[in-house]
């Protein structure tokens, strides 16, 4: 669904970033689930884990996935949208590949 505004398209933002609020509340619940398993792991291989160390490893994986997926989902929503197609290199003229 290739739009000529890209995000300038109100009607196509709503759609884009809804797809994107999507994404994440998806990886949200994948996150929530490897933290939960990296505690699960730490507390099979160590015995028991004091709170802070859980509650650290919690949310360290889980900020760590979360990143992740927010970069990567407003990478393919810039992409998807065409709002990289629509950026002019003002330079491309004046660069000498030889």
């Amino acid at each position: 669904m290739e739009q000529p505004d890209g995000l300038d398209d109100p009607t196509y933002a709503a759609f884009a970033w809804g797809r994107f609020r999507r994404i994440l509340w998806g990886m949200g619940a994948v996150a929530i689930l490897a933290a939960v398993a990296a505690d699960y792991w730490l507390w099979a291989w160590m015995g028991e884990l004091h709170i802070v160390t859980a509650i650290a490893t919690f949310l360290g994986v889980f900020f760590t996935i979360m990143m992740a997926a927010a970069l990567m989902g407003l990478m393919f929503l810039s992409s998807g949208s065409g709002h990289d197609a629509q950026v002019e290199d003002p330079l491309k003229d004046e660069i000498d590949l030889d």
